[in-house]
């Protein structure tokens, strides 16, 4: 995302990506970002949560500097509740600015990808013109899985396609069909519509799954122990291409 900078106006949005949940994954420029900022901004779904962005970033800053600001974070069938939420946290951060110059927003995972951030920096925009809009890239859930569990995500000319499952399991039987790795997200909730995909595709072999990745509860497991019944809603897939040409095989 491109910055939007402007000399009447000195206060900057700051998206800032802190990873999956290991706070031993954020960025020594993410880190800088957040201590930098003058307010920094987790999005919870009500103001009782310590959501998961929250917890990461209080083992860099101190709680006082913390704002939380609701979102409609899971809201996908009642439109004109998703608009009215999303238009109150852009007022809320929107007055932050106003008041401190400096917001960062911190996102798990990557501010860029599927994230939050990229409707917040739309809303502010406009309600703040010339507002400066920058991101700081994290490491995603996907790369997260792949280093703890020794899945390979890509090798030589293979693709990779990153497939959310709230857009329907025929997408992600799409993609499996396909030569390359595949990775889902947010598929919690179909868990069984997507072992189905998995053994109709004959990618459930090698396939792994993993939630809350760098927490006490974590778990990866093999996807072939997926029973159907509903996981996290921030779990992660990760079905590796099939490869069977030996070491660079690929290439």
């Amino acid at each position: 995302m491109p910055d939007v900078m402007s000399s009447s106006n000195s206060s900057r949005l700051i998206g800032v990506g802190v990873g999956p949940g290991d706070p031993e994954l954020v960025t020594v420029k993410g880190v800088n970002a957040l201590r930098a900022a003058d307010v920094v901004v987790v999005p919870v779904m009500d103001t009782l949560e310590r959501g998961r962005a929250e917890a990461t970033v209080l083992h860099y800053v101190p709680a006082e500097k913390v704002v939380r600001v609701v979102f409609a974070l899971n809201e996908r069938s009642d439109r004109g509740r998703r608009e009215a939420a999303w238009d109150a946290a852009g007022e809320r951060v929107a007055q932050l600015l106003r008041e401190r110059g400096v917001v960062a927003f911190a996102t798990i995972g990557d501010p860029n990808v599927y994230s939050t951030f990229t409707y917040l920096a739309q809303t502010i925009a406009e309600l703040v013109p010339g507002t400066g809009i920058e991101t700081v890239p994290g490491i995603t859930a996907m790369q997260d899985l792949a280093a703890r569990s020794g899945a390979v995500l890509t090798e030589g000319t293979e693709p990779l396609t990153l497939v959310p499952v709230t857009a329907g399991a025929a997408v992600l039987k799409d993609a499996l069909s396909g030569p390359g790795t595949v990775v889902a997200y947010k598929f919690g909730r179909q868990a069984g519509e997507v072992a189905e995909a998995l053994r109709e595709t004959g990618r459930i072999d090698d396939a792994v799954w993993g939630s809350a990745l760098g927490l006490e509860s974590q778990s990866i497991r093999p996807a072939s122990q997926l029973d159907g019944e509903p996981l996290p809603y921030l779990s992660t897939l990760i079905a590796p291409a099939p490869r069977d040409g030996g070491r660079g095989g690929k290439l």
